[in-house]
């Protein structure tokens, strides 16, 4: 494992887990919202699709993403390992909510100064309603991808549960 992509739905604890893989592992942690937003107004960064590949290329390294589609392919031709959180929307929910009211109430800057406010609660892109709305489309297109030929071999870890993430992060390294 030195290509790592950790994936799953918006609230499932992605950026957590690759933190923590990234310093068991002795790699490079790499936050795929943060190469993308660069700016106020939550611009796009133009040489995103750039940066990613750079770092792609690299010998070791941990996306918190399923990847932008403008890189996706990219960072899954890349991957070596995929650790997917495939939580129930039960735990996931609770923990999307959390974090958008806390950023929301406390005005928590995130990606290029941005901050999520009162009116981006009532977009479709929202972290809350897109956790929701995405969350069997999403686990549908992590599965297709982790059993398509183009990305073989691509060692898929799916873990079902925040404990036997816990469990499987504690063996690991």
């Amino acid at each position: 494992m030195r290509r790592i992509l950790v994936v799953g739905i918006s609230g499932a604890g992605k950026t957590t887990m690759a933190r923590a893989l990234a310093a068991r592992l002795g790699l490079t942690f790499h936050e795929m919202d943060a190469l993308k937003f660069t700016g106020p107004g939550w611009a796009a960064d133009p040489a995103f699709r750039e940066r990613v590949a750079e770092i792609a290329a690299g010998p070791g390294w941990v996306f918190d993403s399923f990847g932008y589609p403008e890189v996706r392919d990219l960072v899954w031709t890349h991957a070596d390992t995929v650790v997917w959180l495939d939580y129930p929307r039960s735990v996931v929910m609770p923990r999307v909510l959390r974090r958008s009211l806390r950023r929301t109430v406390l005005r928590e800057r995130v990606f290029g100064g941005n901050v999520e406010t009162a009116a981006s609660w009532f977009r479709a892109d929202h972290p809350v309603r897109w956790a929701w709305s995405q969350h069997a489309a999403r686990r549908a297109e992590i599965e297709r991808r982790s059993l398509d030929r183009r990305f073989a071999p691509l060692r898929v870890v799916r873990l079902r549960s925040p404990r036997s993430a816990r469990d499987w992060l504690g063996t690991t390294g």
